[in-house]
């Protein structure tokens, strides 16, 4: 049977004069984006030029949506209504989908960022909101973490879910991620990433940080686009999966 598998990365995570990662060099490897917003990171310039790199190089462009908290990196929890998510949501998508149809390229996808993810990941209202914002927008995907509770959000709302794995993120024995805060949170070896992803992707498990074995299937895979080995982890990834006989396509050719 022929497997095909996303893989996403985080991009356009600079603001102003100041850059994050070697956007150019990753997207040689991925096969989807998601543009930070503004809210998180990003600016107008730097969306711009996201969009059009994404575009040249081939790469399907989601819009990376976030509390608005550009000195926590969207990573500090906050205390927002679910109104006031559906509002920053629809706002950033909007903001992207513009610059989207400056370069004739279409919108493929959502994904929350951070602390909005990973709260909204547990609370179905937070997760509901979200979801409406991208419902509203139309014909886009909602791109949430595998048996979160975007899930049945998304499923309840009717529009598509891309359920996501991380390649440099530690699991938890719940299926959560690992917080940050936590020795071992973060894959920084690129090998064991790759050997990581391979056993998601061929055999739909996941080792927990205790040894035990969580079952999902991935629809797209996470690499994070900020950390120092992001090059050379997309890289290799990449060339495990298809030495596995796995080939790489954005969510809207396998979905």
């Amino acid at each position: 049977m022929n497997v095909k598998i996303d893989m996403n990365s985080d991009l356009g995570e600079g603001f102003g004069a100041w850059n994050m990662g070697d956007d150019r060099a990753v997207l040689a490897s991925v096969s989807s984006a998601n543009v930070a917003c503004g809210y998180h990171a990003g600016d107008p310039s730097i969306m711009r030029k996201t969009v059009k790199l994404c575009a040249e190089s081939g790469v399907a462009v989601g819009a990376h949506v976030s509390y608005p908290d550009l000195v926590g990196f969207g990573r500090r929890n906050m205390a927002c209504a679910p109104q006031e998510v559906y509002d920053y949501c629809l706002y950033q998508i909007g903001a992207l989908q513009a610059f989207c149809l400056a370069q004739g390229v279409s919108l493929q996808h959502v994904k929350p960022h951070g602390a909005m993810y990973n709260q909204a990941a547990r609370d179905r209202k937070l997760a509901d909101a979200i979801v409406s914002a991208v419902k509203d927008i139309g014909g886009v995907i909602l791109m949430g973490l595998a048996g979160s509770e975007f899930v049945p959000a998304a499923s309840a709302a009717g529009i598509r879910f891309a359920a996501e794995a991380f390649a440099d993120r530690a699991y938890m024995k719940d299926g959560s991620l690992m917080p940050r805060s936590r020795e071992g949170a973060v894959i920084h070896d690129a090998e064991l990433a790759a050997r990581r992803v391979v056993q998601m992707v061929t055999q739909g498990t996941v080792t927990a940080e205790d040894g035990s074995l969580i079952q999902f299937r991935p629809d797209t895979i996470c690499l994070h686009g900020d950390t120092k080995e992001a090059v050379e982890m997309a890289a290799t990834v990449r060339r495990e999966l298809e030495a596995s006989g796995v080939e790489i396509k954005p969510l809207k050719e396998t979905m």
